[in-house]
């Protein structure tokens, strides 16, 4: 059964394909992942590796876990299961210009 690793400290220059190599030495790596920032689209500097056994994960812990690379030591550890979070609140706005533009809040509109 594939064991799901989370690995943390990742340089921002990391790649799917080079996390899939580190890991590549601990065993058979079944998909490597990077957590890309929708906003810069650059790295967030964490990723998932998904290890073919429990064995391969635990070795590609050991492996990896505090050491550094490119200046960046890496967390390594086995990922939790993602924990239900309250909805996100809108605070009010509803894409309809609700949110107040400036005009008419204690200036006078001069048009």
């Amino acid at each position: 059964m594939a064991k799901k690793l989370y690995v943390g400290g990742l340089p921002y220059s990391a790649t799917e394909d080079s996390l899939k190599e580190m890991f590549a030495q601990a065993g058979a790596v079944e998909t490597a992942t990077i957590i890309i920032d929708k906003m810069s689209g650059r790295s967030k500097g964490f990723g998932f590796v998904e290890m073919s056994s429990e064995e391969e994960a635990q070795k590609g812990i050991e492996l990896w876990n505090g050491k550094e690379l490119e200046g960046r030591t890496l967390t390594v550890a086995e990922a939790r299961p993602l924990e239900a979070r309250p909805p996100r609140r809108d605070f009010g706005h509803d894409n309809r210009g609700s949110g107040g533009g400036g005009f008419g809040r204690g200036r006078r509109n001069e048009w």
